[in-house]
């Protein structure tokens, strides 16, 4: 199935958007409403896993894209979602990005002790597993893995939460009432340190803190991104062991 999958919610698709290499996305209309579909090749308890997530912090006062049900009640389907439409613009001040950080900081309050998506690992279960969704390390020279785990052995034994994943200013849409968080792809349960490495330090970690969440961060994007130039520059920030 593709794009005819619509017919459940009947939408009819407006013009594409930019999603990444991972999905198809598009602005679509809903019963005269304007909202965003996103087809890929998630598995149903990978998007039953995000469908929910994003409800909870609907419920919980944050501003995300909620999914919007099939005429059955669906909230997925082929692995199509579609989700409400949410405005606003980027970032740009350094006031902007504290509000993002504190965004962040209630979506970790919000999940503490969240089950995992499924088929991912975190970053500290990777000091030990080789894989999990878009890591795989084995791909990876072995020095850069060592590099990567004693970053994330610096995380061991922290709390975890859901991480957005991705939180750069493409995914962050600011009015001035509220600061809402869009594409969810990458979001899962890992050590929150990895969404704070912000513009400006606007989550205010300090000294140490702020090595290990920065390091922690390049390690990881380094190695959900393997091997374009992107996760090449990032892991050339992780200091060698």
């Amino acid at each position: 199935m593709g794009w005819e999958t619509l017919e459940l919610w009947g939408a009819t698709r407006i013009e594409a958007l930019s999603g990444g290499v991972a999905n198809d996305v598009w602005s679509v209309r809903v019963g005269g409403t304007l909202a965003v579909a996103r087809l890929g090749s998630h598995s149903d308890a990978d998007l039953a896993w995000e469908a929910g997530l994003l409800q909870h912090l609907d419920h919980n006062g944050m501003s995300v894209p909620v999914p919007i049900p099939t005429r059955d009640g669906k909230l997925f389907a082929d692995g199509l979602m579609v989700m409400r439409y949410v405005e606003g613009g980027p970032p740009e001040t350094e006031a902007d990005w504290r509000r993002v950080a504190e965004a962040l900081r209630h979506l970790h309050r919000l999940t503490s002790g969240w089950p995992q998506r499924p088929g991912w690992c975190s970053s500290t279960d990777l000091l030990s597993a080789t894989t999990g969704t878009k890591v795989d390390l084995t791909a990876m020279p072995s020095e850069g893995v060592a590099r990567c785990r004693a970053a994330w052995a610096r995380l061991a034994g922290r709390q975890t939460a859901v991480v957005h994943g991705d939180p750069n200013p493409r995914n962050i849409r600011i009015t001035a009432e509220r600061v809402a968080m869009i594409d969810w792809d990458e979001s899962h349960v890992d050590v929150p340190d990895l969404d704070l490495v912000l513009p400006h330090n606007a989550a205010g970690l300090k000294g140490a803190a702020h090595d290990i969440a920065a390091q922690a961060s390049a390690a990881w994007e380094a190695a959900v991104c393997w091997d374009d130039d992107y996760s090449k520059r990032r892991l050339a920030e992780v200091r060698a062991v």
